[in-house]
Formats: structure tokens, sequence, C-alpha cells
């Protein structure tokens, strides 16, 4: 969405008042006019600058897995690339809405992010990169019995409903993963942290920079206890504590989370306007291997963060529920009429 929360501008003008830091660096150059290899700008705290707004929509483009007729190819033409983003907007377009089923409930294409941009390729034609199959890892199957459960029982109560839909977390997958909309994160960088705002629910994860241990194991949370690193102007964020759900946002759907996950995330600055980021995934109570995904991050001063009032008038709960009631009592009469 495209409307900047006044409270985050304001935050956002303060910490440049502050000296914390100019927002956009440039490329440098040479005596001689040749490129020098980029270098970002240093924050009061000798952090590398990142501060900004970002957007990842532009990989909507570019699918979870492998495409099967890819498989065992290593190598790939921007060209080539370029030609299967532009036909994959097209077959979603040309489908009408998200799911392709024509049905009634689903989104209008214009709610989404990729629908109002020209299709943009990456430099790779899947976001996954671990495994080297390019296929997710299976579930474990308590995991898969787990999913099943929640498939079954989405809406015969507020407690087996999608952590997102109740407006209490999309976990840290839901918020940094391209989605449909809301694409666009914030970073603020005061001393000693990073800041990254979600316009999806207004997460805000406060990563500490200091080498401080995690939690006690006792203490868990949604998105977990992260802590950060700068390796050279390679945020590392490693985060753990997480607590344990059912039905929380995943790439490939919905899946449990468990307790033991760790997951490892690495923001690289590429260039003036680009971050490439990866995140790492390793649960061993929901997959049976770990794995790895990988896309960029764009600078995009122009993004505006909407206040996203999730929690208040959050009908989705009431109305999912008395509409599962009511298909109940007619003994789902919308299915059986297709």
């Amino acid at each position: 969405m495209k409307r900047r929360s006044p409270i985050l501008s304001a935050v956002f003008i303060g910490f440049g008042i502050l000296g914390i830091g100019v927002l956009t660096p440039v490329h440098g150059q040479s005596a001689g006019g040749s490129v020098r290899p980029w270098t970002p700008t240093r924050l009061a705290d000798g952090q590398p600058n990142i501060q900004g707004l970002w957007n990842n929509e532009e990989s909507n483009h570019t699918p979870l897995e492998m495409p099967a007729e890819l498989a065992g190819r290593t190598s790939f033409t921007k060209e080539e690339l370029q030609a299967r983003a532009e036909a994959r907007a097209k077959s979603r377009i040309d489908a009408g809405d998200s799911s392709g089923s024509g049905d009634v409930g689903f989104y209008a294409l214009y709610w989404f992010d990729w629908y109002w941009r020209k299709p943009l390729a990456g430099d790779w034609p899947a976001l996954l990169v671990e495994p080297k199959t390019g296929k997710m890892p299976a579930m474990t199957p308590q995991a898969s019995q787990t999913a099943a459960y929640m498939r079954e029982h989405l809406h015969d109560s507020y407690a087996t409903m999608e952590a997102g839909d109740r407006c209490v977390s999309r976990g840290i997958l839901g918020m940094m993963m391209p989605t449909a909309y809301n694409n666009g994160i914030l970073v603020l960088q005061p001393p000693g942290y990073v800041i990254i705002h979600s316009e999806m629910i207004h997460n805000a994860r406060i990563i500490p920079l200091d080498g401080r241990p995690h939690l006690d194991s006792k203490i868990r949370q949604w998105e977990g206890d992260p802590r950060g690193r700068w390796d050279g102007t390679t945020l590392v964020v490693e985060t753990t504590n997480f607590k344990a759900v059912d039905n929380l946002r995943s790439p490939n759907g919905r899946a449990r989370q468990s307790e033991k996950r760790r997951m490892v995330e690495r923001f690289s600055v590429v260039d003036a306007d680009t971050l490439k980021y990866s995140v790492s995934v390793e649960d061993p109570e929901t997959y049976t291997a770990p794995w790895t995904v990988s896309f960029p991050y764009r600078r995009d001063n122009k993004y505006q963060q909407y206040e996203y009032a999730c929690h208040e008038g959050n009908y989705a709960v009431p109305n999912s529920l008395s509409g599962a009631r009511a298909e109940e009592r007619t003994g789902g009469a919308r299915q059986s009429s297709k």
C-alpha cells in the first residue's frame, strides 16, 4: 500500500536530524572516472547505512520452487529469466484472480502489488536456493498431520484459524517473503540496533547488535528472539526462542512453527539501491531438512506505508466462523451446488 504512516515518517526524519546518517548513499568514482566498488556510508555507531524504505515485490514473479522443466540446469540468461517472469505475470492476469479459480471471495487483481508494475526477473528462476534440488523439503509426519488437521478444522474455532488472519502475527516469513501486497519494509538504525518495520500487521522487529545472549529458553515469542551482527557489509540476524504455533504462514502455505526453529537471515549490501536477502530455516520438528530462500530488496523511497489497523474491527474472524456455522446448518450446500 502507498500511504506513509505520519508517525513513522516523523521518527524516520528524526533519526536523520540526530545525525545518524545520510539515507541514500551514492556511487563513488575514482580520479580517472571509473566506478569504484560501492561501499555504504557508516552511521555514528559504525553500522553500514541501510536505513530507508525497501521493497521485494518484484520477486512475486519468481516461483518458490524450481520449475520442473528447468531441473538440473545451473545457468540462465537474464533474457530467459525476464521472459519467464513476463509469462508468469500474464498467466496470473489471464486467470483473473489470485487463485485462478474465478470463484467468489478471492481478491481482485488490483489488490496485488505485482499487477501494477512491469514484471522484473531476479537472478535465479526460483526463490529456493537450498536444497540444490530446488524443491522444499518434506514436512515431518507430525507436522504433516498437524497441517492436515488445521486445514480440515480451519474455521471450527478462532484457535484453529491462521494467526495472520487473527491479526496476531504472520511470523518472520510472512513478514519478509514476497506476498500479495504490503511488501514494503522500513529499516531504522538507532545506535546499537536495527529495526525492521513491516507494513503487514505493523510488526516491528527490534534487533540488538551488542552481542547480548538470547533470552532464557523458557521465554518464547511469535517472531522469536533476534540477535544481529555485522559481517563486513552484511547484516546477519540469528533468531531463536520461537513460540510453537500450529497454523502460521510458510512459503508454501501454512505449517507448524516449533520451539526448535532457528533462522539465520542475511542482508547483504549490493549497491545503493539493492540488498540481497536470504533466510535459512532449521526446524527439525516441522521439516525433514533445512532450507534457504534468497531474493533482492530494492530501495523504494516512493513507497508509503499505510496504517494497518488489523485488530480494530477485524470482521474476518466472526464472519469466517459464522459463515462456517451457516454452511454446517445447510449441509455444505455451497460446495455441493458446484
